[in-house]
């Protein structure tokens, strides 16, 4: 009876010590062999990088130039050249290996690509070659599995549902609200008696007071309901974002968001108490549930809420996952434009009086702007792209080669990520001329200078996957700051600190305190 155990101990312990070395084997394929071959095959195409390191890649140098950039403002000689400072990593890195230069998310290879042309290739013209990239999934889970995050047919399927509903048509019964709503935003903060009282002037955090606009259209907008019902959302959505945006600096370590943690448990807490104030509107509606919000389809003035195209094809479950993503994206995008929008017209008071002059021009001293006016204020119009072109909500795109392409002469392998740093793009002199760290809205005039590049501007995307709520931003945005400007002269307040940073969307680092004076 021996040997047979001692042979079958031996076997199994063979057996066990080949499965170890094949799992050391697949880790250091992983970890590292993988990733310098793929370094080796990028140089012999002549595109180079920081250089690979083992499990982190680049990405200790890059939080290390992110937070060195951080500790310092804008130069105030040049408060608008802000790429340096909110995307170091590429500002130096471009200067050290060029336009198009390979970093290390992890051991994840992620090629820089900053040329219009190249960048039409990725969206446009060779898009098929190209999906969104996988992101964090604490970051997913945050955002919503909604078109942000989707993929393929699914993908495909959710935005004809939802195109209809974002057309600009859809959306112009919405402007009587977004008026109503910032009337009573400035009345309550700006042009109240206690602001009267206090000599006239009152200085507004406008990054946290603009956040309100997005919430109340967003919430009716989706679920036919005032701001009072979506509040508690996006109250869990804000501190659930706080873990998200750290999530989005770090590299993923699967498995991770697994454990038993405190800062998992709360996530996972948050996500559930979300998800089931979601699923409560959701269930109600297509019910055709009251619910006390009956009324708000009125105040959308004959607007067709999004729950109306979604309802019919669409399940509960994929009904929430999509609400998630348009609570996020439509409160982050449009908060952060009208933000820059304000902060840039603080800055160039010529600017800022040019724009009122139209907007009581074309609406009058205290007439309510409406869907016809919108179209006629050009100024505010150029305003608006201008600050879009500095001051983009994501200053960057990733997408995944989904097979071996070729780009720019570049063999590149499937499985690469491929980042755009439109912030880059939008700032390149070589694109935008002498001035293009600079506000000039003039160039977005009819007729004016403008690069003739298709991937020159692109605040909200491109391609297939372009951002399908531009329209909504930016009638909210011309509404919002139609209004703003004619009640309110605005300075920027002594306590400001110009100092863009990104944390998923761009956003000021120390706030945006301006000072109001009613008009």
């Amino acid at each position: 009876m021996w040997w047979p155990w001692s042979w079958q101990g031996t076997a199994l312990a063979a057996a066990a010590w080949l499965c170890l070395q094949l799992a050391v084997a697949r880790l250091m394929e992983a970890l590292w062999w993988r990733p310098r071959r793929l370094e080796r095959h990028f140089a012999r195409h002549g595109v180079r990088g920081p250089g690979y390191r083992f499990f982190f890649g680049s990405s200790i140098e890059l939080i290390r130039l992110m937070v060195d950039a951080s500790s310092r403002p804008a130069p105030p000689e040049a408060p608008h050249d802000v790429l340096p400072r909110v995307l170091a990593f590429y500002h130096h890195w471009r200067k050290l290996y060029g336009p198009m230069h390979l970093i290390w998310f992890g051991t994840t290879p992620r090629l820089i690509v900053s040329e219009p042309e190249l960048i039409r290739e990725v969206l446009l013209s060779r898009a098929e070659h190209f999906d969104r990239y996988e992101a964090n999934p604490l970051i997913r889970q945050f955002e919503g599995l909604g078109l942000s995050n989707l993929h393929g047919d699914e993908w495909a399927r959710r935005r004809k549902i939802l195109t209809p509903a974002f057309h600009v048509e859809n959306l112009k019964p919405l402007v009587p609200f977004v008026t109503e709503t910032v009337q009573r935003m400035l009345e309550e903060r700006v042009l109240s008696p206690a602001a009267a009282a206090a000599g006239g002037e009152v200085e507004v955090d406008v990054a946290e007071w603009y956040q309100r606009l997005p919430q109340d259209v967003i919430t009716l907008a989706t679920f036919g309901r005032n701001y009072e019902e979506g509040s508690v959302v996006f109250r869990l959505q804000g501190e659930h974002a706080s873990y998200a945006t750290e999530a989005h600096s770090k590299v993923f370590i699967p498995g991770y968001r697994f454990l038993p943690t405190r800062k998992n448990r709360r996530v996972w807490q948050l996500d559930r108490e979300i998800r089931r104030l979601l699923g409560k509107f959701v269930t109600g509606l297509q019910s055709g549930g009251d619910h006390r919000g009956a009324r708000d389809h009125g105040r959308a003035g004959g607007m067709k809420d999004f729950m109306s195209f979604m309802a019919p094809t669409m399940t509960a479950d994929e009904i929430v996952e999509e609400s998630k993503n348009f609570f996020f994206a439509g409160k982050e995008t449009l908060t952060s434009l009208l933000t820059w929008a304000t902060v840039a017209l603080a800055m160039h008071p010529e600017w800022q009086d040019r724009a009122r002059r139209e907007v009581v021009a074309v609406c009058g001293r205290r007439g309510a702007p409406t869907k016809v006016h919108l179209p006629r204020l050009k100024a505010l119009g150029m305003v608006v792209n201008e600050t879009l072109r500095l001051y983009p909500p994501a200053v960057a795109m990733i997408r995944k080669a989904k097979r071996d392409v070729d780009l720019g002469g570049c063999a590149v392998p499937a499985g690469t990520e491929i980042m755009m740093p439109v912030m880059a793009v939008h700032h390149d002199a070589g694109v935008w001329g002498a001035d293009a760290t600079e506000f000039n809205p003039e160039r977005f005039a009819d007729g004016g200078d403008r690069p003739r590049q298709q991937m020159a501007f692109m605040p909200f995307g491109g391609g297939g996957r372009v951002c399908i709520g531009q329209n909504l931003a930016l009638i909210e945005a011309k509404v919002a700051l139609a209004l703003v400007l004619q009640r309110c002269e605005f300075r920027l307040s002594p306590a400001y600190v110009h100092a863009p940073r990104v944390l998923m969307i761009l956003n000021p680092q120390h706030g945006a305190p301006v000072i109001f004076r009613p008009l």
